[in-house]
């Protein structure tokens, strides 16, 4: 049964005349043919404003369906007997000015499946609304808590909840790392009985930037994973590494030369097997009027991956680095000899 028409009634309910209403969500459906059981959080950091969702469970490409958030908006949870619909609705409705309470009232009033869902949303201003059915698969519960939610269903426990809020509430860092510990908790405390297979995060900005593509800070997912939460922690840390960088790039167009040595260096600690990190600082030094310094940063990835010089001599006819004789006999001279034999 199709029924985006119960949703367009509950959006008619909260939205005067007048103003933009939601999109409709086409192809949504009562109740989908098997259960997206998970554990989940949604936040707001209230010093940076910062929003997110994090989520796991032992499902294909969790991160497809059961996370959502935007910038200025607020984010969403929908899990359980997932209805998607109740995540871009949801952010509709918080974008139109509704608070999170009143967009999952809302929304849970039009659907006649309400009792198999487990939906949490946090709005811009870090008000909080979450919703677990009676119908959910136990164990399910939820613990609202200071501008975040935790909720999940079909656990080994009925402690994964509490053991996600004391890990959010008790862990020191940005909101990823809060929002990660809780997954980790969840894990410990048991987490899916019936195992684990795929995780996702998403953090947006404080304040909208109008480049909505620019205010995912973090939009990361493990689709099919034997450890998603630990492959999830991974990624996230190569997107700090990666932050890093464009901390660098950024000291450069400053003039800060130390700042960017020290940002590219915090970079390549970061992910030491990596040598693009170092090779790609080493091309913006060399653009930027710092030859000896990328030419330094040149020969230690030249040592540890030769390829890389053949992808510096295609750089000129690129425009990613000066056509200039002199400074490409000098890149040749830091290529490794080949060893006698």
């Amino acid at each position: 049964m199709r029924r985006p028409l119960l949703f367009a009634l509950a959006v008619a309910v909260l939205i005067p005349v007048g103003s933009a209403a939601p999109r409709a969500v086409p192809g949504a459906t009562a109740r989908p043919a098997r259960p997206v059981h998970t554990y989940s959080i949604v936040a707001r950091d209230s010093v940076t404003g910062e929003i997110g969702v994090a989520v796991q469970s032992h499902w294909f490409s969790v991160g497809s369906g059961v996370p959502w958030a935007e910038s200025g908006v607020g984010a969403v949870a929908t899990q359980s007997f997932t209805e998607i619909s109740y995540g871009p609705l949801g952010l509709d409705l918080m974008r139109a000015g509704k608070s999170a309470p009143q967009a999952l009232a809302a929304l849970l009033a039009a659907d006649p499946q309400r009792e198999v869902r487990q939906v949490a949303m946090v709005d811009a201003h870090g008000r909080v609304a979450v919703h677990s059915g009676k119908n959910c698969i136990a164990e399910f519960g939820h613990h609202p808590g200071a501008q975040y939610s935790v909720q999940a269903n079909l656990m080994e426990k009925n402690t994964v909840w509490d053991a996600m809020a004391r890990a959010y509430e008790t862990t020191r860092g940005d909101l990823a790392e809060r929002m990660l510990a809780a997954l980790e908790a969840a894990q410990r405390e048991g987490g899916d009985i019936r195992g684990r297979q795929s995780a996702a995060i998403i953090v947006v900005s404080g304040t909208p930037s109008g480049s909505p593509w620019r205010d995912r800070t973090i939009d990361l997912r493990v689709e099919d994973s034997p450890e998603p939460v630990k492959e999830l922690r991974r990624l996230v840390d190569v997107q700090r590494a990666y932050q890093h960088m464009n901390a660098g790039d950024a000291c450069l167009e400053a003039g800060d030369i130390d700042g960017a040595l020290e940002s590219y260096g915090t970079a390549a600690k970061m992910l030491p097997g990596n040598p693009e990190v170092r090779y790609w600082a080493a091309v913006t030094m060399l653009t930027s009027g710092h030859e000896a310094e990328g030419l330094e940063l040149l020969r230690k990835v030249f040592a540890d991956a030769p390829e890389w010089v053949e992808v510096t001599r295609r750089l000129p006819a690129a425009g990613l680095l000066p056509d200039d004789p002199a400074l490409m006999k000098k890149i040749e001279g830091l290529a490794p000899k080949p060893a006698r034999r």
